[in-house]
């Protein structure tokens, strides 16, 4: 045996060893994987699960489109409203089809003194005064139709749906940023704050850059006012539980959120009022430092350890268990401990099995989310109505994170996230060809609740997946890169002006994609999370379908460890 192999069997074996003997998983162990501290974590996600939700459903309700417009006309305001219509927007006095964005060039006095519409030869001209809209379906006024955003300006909505996912785009490489170099809870109050004043902000703008620009600080919250608290929590949970807690708290205060929020809309019934009263949950992050414990894995990582000892010393009093002092010891033993190894987003984009993990996740959840987020914007176009379509749509995510507790720890990741994502083609391409109704709307609803199971699946893979130093960031990698997809979904639903099934076949068609993809994908059931990156690689290695086996990636991680004396 040569020097270099014996060196990479010590490095395996050292490996090995810290994967199985893990100083935090054993501290979770002896302080109860459950306790009532950790139930108490879980609770303490509810509002801001809620408040993910409304930042993210509210602008739906808050732009959505009353479909019955006309241009108005103001020398016919005197005049019933349907006489008026139908003496001036041509088709509107042979039925229900009328042209929603022209009107009759013609002497309205000569139209008053007849009462009847122009002949149907008379030229027509874009709106000049505005529109007039029948608060039929959506029965208050929204921002479209204040300020006009139809016909030829009907683009501003999906563009200021396209600016809140810029801003998650940024919030992610922010806020993932700040968890790492400065805690997470520095990083989730920042996020909820941000979110709070582009709330506000929305709601005194008057024009169409004011009210993105809004929308682009609303977009940095999203996401981050949740999903970093979501991180805090799960690594103080022991493995047997991380299912059931990733799921039901996105099923119960995520899902119970969104279904929410149209029944908020329909008592608010004013737009400003909900996303004022649904922006108030994130005020509820000034009082985290009180009742929320920074995460001890990175007080650990960045030498803190007297802070990382007073939180573990209250989940010793909260959970009325005893860590053994030895364990202690050793904890703060591990702390000091140094290694040659590089543990930074940099180093592990350069180790290629966690790089190729890095990229097919990053494509499944793209895909997955362009989805997911598509057969919600077009709730406005699928069946009878908007707020039961939606309603429905969000219900569907409560039974689907439902089954996935059940199903994930006995199938593992990867099998769920490919089973429903094909699925969830199936369904969508079937949705494609049904006319608008309860069918349709029926069959949307199954389809938003496998993709809803994928999308739940491949959150819990990547926190799985991750060293503990570039858990946040690599975390916010992943969401930035599916945030730059749902910059397009809304403008994929636009695209049904054009063609009514395109975006469900386009959105089927990125679902078949996202389970091939999926297929690479490591399977992290019932593995400890990394702490290295050498952890990681081997994570990778011993769990994918179609593994290349080498040493070389495990050779270059710990051969030299370094004790601060």
């Amino acid at each position: 045996m040569t020097e270099k192999s014996a060196n990479i069997e010590a490095s395996e074996a050292l490996n090995i060893k810290a994967s199985k003997d893990d100083v935090m998983e054993r501290i979770i162990q002896h302080v109860g994987e459950m306790g009532t501290y950790q139930r108490w974590l879980v609770l303490a996600m509810c509002p801001f699960g809620m408040a993910l939700s409304f930042i993210y459903c509210v602008p739906m309700f808050a732009t959505a489109t009353p479909q019955k417009h006309w241009c108005r006309v103001p020398e016919l305001q005197h005049l019933d409203i349907d006489l008026r219509r139908n003496l001036s927007i041509p088709g509107a006095a042979t039925g229900s089809n009328w042209n929603r964005c022209m009107v009759y060039n013609t002497n309205w006095t000569k139209v008053l003194e007849t009462l009847k519409p122009p002949p149907p030869e008379t030229p027509t001209v874009p709106c000049q005064y505005g529109w007039e809209f029948l608060y039929d379906d959506i029965p208050y006024e929204t921002v479209a139709s204040e300020r006009g955003w139809v016909c030829d300006q009907a683009s501003y909505v999906p563009l200021s749906q396209a600016i809140f996912f810029v801003g998650s785009l940024v919030g992610c490489c922010l806020f993932g940023w700040m968890g790492d170099a400065y805690g997470r809870l520095p990083a989730f109050i920042a996020a909820n704050i941000v979110g709070f004043v582009g709330s506000i902000a929305s709601i005194v703008s008057k024009g169409v850059w004011d009210y993105t620009a809004s929308k682009f600080l609303c977009g940095m919250a999203n996401d981050s006012c949740y999903v970093m608290l979501y991180i805090l929590v799960l690594e103080y949970v022991g493995p047997g539980h991380r299912t059931w807690v990733t799921n039901m708290t996105m099923a119960l205060f995520c899902g119970g959120g969104a279904v929410l929020t149209p029944v908020l809309a329909l008592w608010v019934q004013d737009w400003r009022k909900l996303v004022l009263v649904t922006s108030l949950p994130m005020l509820l992050a000034l009082g985290t430092p009180w009742t929320v414990p920074e995460s001890v894995r990175w007080l650990a990582s960045s030498d803190k350890m007297e802070r990382a000892t007073t939180v573990l010393r209250k989940f010793e009093k909260v959970n009325k268990k005893q860590i053994p002092e030895d364990v202690y010891t050793e904890f703060i033993a591990s702390s000091k401990i140094k290694s040659n190894s590089d543990e930074s987003m940099k180093a592990l984009l350069k180790s290629p099995p966690l790089r190729n993990s890095m990229i097919a996740i990053i494509l499944v959840t793209m895909l997955t989310c362009i989805a997911f987020d598509g057969i919600l914007r077009l709730s406005e176009n699928i069946g009878d109505n908007f707020f039961v379509t939606f309603a429905l749509s969000s219900m569907a995510e409560i039974p689907a994170l439902g089954v996935v507790v059940l199903t994930l720890d006995r199938f593992g990741r990867r099998t769920v996230t490919v089973v429903t994502l094909l699925l969830a083609a199936m369904f969508s391409f079937l949705c494609a060809f049904f006319a608008r109704g309860p069918a349709q709307m029926t069959l949307a609803v199954v389809m938003r609740f496998f993709v809803n199971m994928a999308m739940s699946a491949e959150t819990q893979i990547v926190p799985e997946m991750l060293p503990t130093a570039v858990r946040t960031s690599g975390n916010s990698l992943v969401h930035v890169t599916f945030y730059i997809g749902t910059i397009f979904s809304s403008y994929i639903v636009f695209l049904g002006r054009y063609w009514q099934p395109l975006p469900l076949l386009l959105f089927g068609l990125m679902c078949v994609v996202s389970g091939a993809i999926a297929l690479l994908l490591p399977e992290t059931k019932g593995r400890a999370m990394p702490q290295t990156i050498a952890e990681g690689e081997r994570l990778v290695r011993e769990t994918v379908l179609c593994a290349k086996r080498t040493r070389e990636d495990t050779y270059r991680e710990i051969p030299l460890i370094i004790y601060n004396k």
